[in-house]
Order: structure tokens, then C-alpha cells, then sequence
């Protein structure tokens, strides 16, 4: 097996396991004490413990291509026009794994400042690519 495909494999593997991991949360986050699942006391522990732990969120706004002399002669106020307009949609990825899309939104509240509208959730046995 060449280079290339180890690590498409290694990464199939490990998009499997986060996946995995993301069902197993959810089921523990979602499941019913009065099933008899546990008590209840442990499981409110457990989702209070689950839900303050970090997480790194990106959204990907745009990107742009530029010579190198142009990237040099950027300075203090220059503004770089990217390849998204308002409305486009764009990624929402937590920890390295596209969970959800949206749509570039300028806030109605503050027209100064911008947001992502979500438009769809993306689940674990859905392939983002």
C-alpha cells in the first residue's frame, strides 16, 4: 500500500472512531433515566461534566489568492477581498470534524457585525466530504 493511501486509510479510521465517540455522547447525553438506564442523579453529573468541555469552533469565511508581493505590501487597514459573499454557505467545523453549514448573515441587531446561520446539521453517519 503506497503513503497516500495508509494515511486515506488512517484518516477513514479516525473520522470512524470520532464518529463513533459523537453517537456515543449523544446517547449519553439523550438517555432516559426513567428507563432504567442508571440514576438519575449520576446521569445529570455526567452531562453537566460532558457540556464544560472545550471544544475549538472554526468557520471557514473565505479564502483568496494573492501574489507574494501583494502579501508583503499589506499593511494596517488593508482590506483583503475573500471568495465568499453574505448569504454563501460555509463549514462549521468543531475539533477538525464538519458538524453543520450555514450561511454568512449580517446580524439584525448590530448591521456592524457578522454571523453564521446554521442551514443544516450534519450527522455522524453523514459523510461531510
Amino acid at each position: 500500500m503506497s503513503e497516500p493511501e495508509a494515511k486515506a486509510v488512517e484518516t477513514d479510521i479516525e473520522e470512524e472512531q470520532l464518529n463513533q465517540a459523537i453517537e456515543d455522547l449523544r446517547g449519553a447525553l439523550h438517555d432516559d433515566p426513567a428507563s432504567g438506564h442508571g440514576d438519575h442523579a449520576a446521569s445529570l453529573r455526567n452531562n453537566a461534566i460532558i457540556m464544560n468541555i472545550p471544544v475549538d469552533v472554526q468557520i471557514m469565511l473565505g479564502s483568496t489568492e494573492m501574489p507574494v508581493s501583494e502579501l508583503m505590501a499589506l499593511q494596517k487597514g488593508s482590506t483583503v477581498a475573500l471568495d465568499r459573499r453574505i448569504g454563501e454557505p460555509v463549514d462549521v467545523v468543531v475539533n477538525g470534524q464538519k458538524i453543520a453549514r450555514g450561511e454568512i448573515t449580517v446580524l439584525d441587531n448590530d448591521p456592524s457585525r457578522f454571523g453564521v446561520k446554521l442551514t443544516e446539521i450534519i450527522t455522524a453517519g453523514k459523510s461531510p466530504r
